[in-house]
């Protein structure tokens, strides 16, 4: 599959071609020369295009959407799209995954995002973000609004923990979309690629915290992804995300199943395990997205990797600026759910 290409959706038109559609009627109002005035709303000279020319062109458009469709299922079929490394499917991941996760994201959790242009247009960064929620929506959401709101319509490449490559399903889809293994070698050679790359450092710790403390942040590790930053010259940028924290109040935590099953955490929530599956729906929580300042790295030598005084002073620099931002947001909140 690796020597696959992408094919171009069919450019069909419809057989009656834009020539053969009538013309839409506008009034010449005995021109001679002189500026005309523009016809009044509701007037006899009302550019309202005919009932018929109307359905024309919707029936055209459904054409070719019908068309366009029909041929991302041939080239599907066929195996006629391509694939990363990395097993990232930029086709599957703009038609059809992003349209799931698009609803969700405008309709359920109504995201408001801030701050996107501090996202270069091209070439590599690093996006470092708060992690919570009990599952891990907040960087689906995260990817969504990169997505969707940058100018550019990049993709964000997030890292993963190892054991969303353990599980079934999940596991293909991750690749899909995009994500690899949080290791610095995937990192390197993405940001190396002039990828945007994004990264949770807090990890399950972050994820699976109690409720009570939520929008604390945790420790963020050994400072890897700062390493990994100033390795390939491109800068960090914190990003803060309020909402996530609400979707499912830890209350409790069975870590006798957790152990059984092989996970971090089983949650338990007000609603969850005791409404079975109603009780793993999300709450209809408001979220906010805040991109901060890059906090640029190519200005120090290449050595400067190497310097564990450097490694944890931007570090604790990153990890500042997102709870100062967590902190704003806040305050600024009118409620959790509006």
């Amino acid at each position: 599959m690796a020597d696959a290409k992408v094919i171009p959706f069919d450019d069909d038109r419809s057989r009656g071609g834009a020539g053969q559609r009538p013309q839409r009627r506008r009034s010449t109002g005995g021109r001679t020369g002189a500026v005309q005035p523009l016809p009044t709303r509701g007037g006899a000279h009302d550019e309202e295009p005919p009932a018929e020319e109307r359905a024309e062109e919707a029936a055209d458009a459904l054409e070719q959407r019908v068309a366009r469709g029909l041929a991302f299922l041939r080239r599907r079929l066929t195996g006629d799209y391509e694939v990363d490394d990395f097993g990232y499917d930029e086709e599957l991941t703009d038609q059809v995954l992003m349209s799931l996760l698009r609803p969700v994201y405008e309709k359920y959790f109504r995201v408001e995002v801030k701050g996107i242009e501090n996202i270069p247009a091209e070439g590599g960064a690093l996006i470092v973000a708060n992690h919570s929620g009990t599952l891990p929506l907040d960087g689906l959401m995260m990817q969504v609004a990169v997505h969707d709101r940058h100018p550019a319509g990049r993709h964000l490449r997030l890292l993963a923990a190892d054991l969303v490559f353990v599980l079934p399903v999940v596991n293909e889809l991750a690749r899909k979309l995009g994500h690899t293994l949080a290791c610095a070698e995937d990192a390197e050679r993405l940001l190396g690629q002039g990828e945007l790359v994004g990264v949770m450092p807090e990890g399950f710790k972050g994820i699976g915290k109690p409720f009570g403390e939520r929008y604390k942040l945790q420790r963020f590790g050994r400072g890897g992804f700062v390493s990994t930053a100033l390795r390939q010259g491109v800068p960090i940028i914190p990003c803060s995300i309020v909402g996530a924290e609400e979707i499912y109040p830890m209350i409790g935590n069975a870590k006798t199943l957790a152990r059984l099953l092989g996970f971090p955490y089983f949650p338990l929530t007000p609603t969850f395990p005791w409404l079975g599956p109603l009780g793993a729906i999300p709450l209809p929580t408001k979220w906010t997205i805040q991109f901060g300042e890059p906090i640029p790295t190519d200005g120090y030598p290449p050595e400067a990797a190497e310097d564990p005084m450097l490694m944890f002073n931007l570090t604790d620099q990153v990890r500042e600026q997102i709870q100062h931002t967590l902190y704003k947001l806040l305050v600024q909140r009118r409620s959790v759910f509006f």
